[in-house]
């Protein structure tokens, strides 16, 4: 007789991911990205939230805008290590003025990610003239702060 396995026997575990963004059409933009490759394990829309949700979901990788009111991405990813999450940190902030020109953006920073010595993730964004806006965010620049690579 022979035996047969089903999908989710095959496949490896899914990367379990954390959405903060507090714009609402955002969150399903980028839960509909991930649809197809991670599981998406919350949705929230502040830093406070963020905090808790991190405790409580344990995800491998969270997804986080850095512009948001009350408490910044920046300022909740620092207190996600302060409070030892080992989570991956993905920054996203997307303008109104962003094109998404590759499909699978937001699924290929969450496999950069969860790479070994990769401490964050960002986006490499270009004007319409091509030059690039911003590529990246680095950590450590001046008394361990957070900035963009390039400019």
């Amino acid at each position: 007789m022979q035996s047969s396995t089903t999908s989710s026997e095959s496949r490896p575990e899914q990367t379990r991911v954390l959405l903060v963004d507090d714009n609402q059409a955002m969150l399903a933009r980028a839960a509909a990205a991930l649809a197809a490759t991670c599981v998406v394990v919350g949705q929230v829309q502040d830093g406070a939230a963020a905090l808790v949700a991190a405790a409580t979901l344990r995800p491998d990788v969270i997804v986080l805008d850095i512009s948001m009111p009350g408490m910044s991405g920046l300022e909740v990813a620092s207190r996600l290590r302060s409070a030892g999450s080992r989570a991956a940190i993905v920054f996203l902030t997307v303008h109104n003025d962003t094109e998404v020109v590759e499909p699978r953006w937001l699924s290929q920073m969450v496999g950069f990610a969860q790479m070994p010595n990769v401490g964050a993730v960002g986006a490499r964004l270009y004007f319409e003239n091509g030059t690039i806006q911003h590529a990246g965010i680095v950590h450590g620049y001046h008394e361990g702060l957070v900035g963009h690579a390039f400019r």
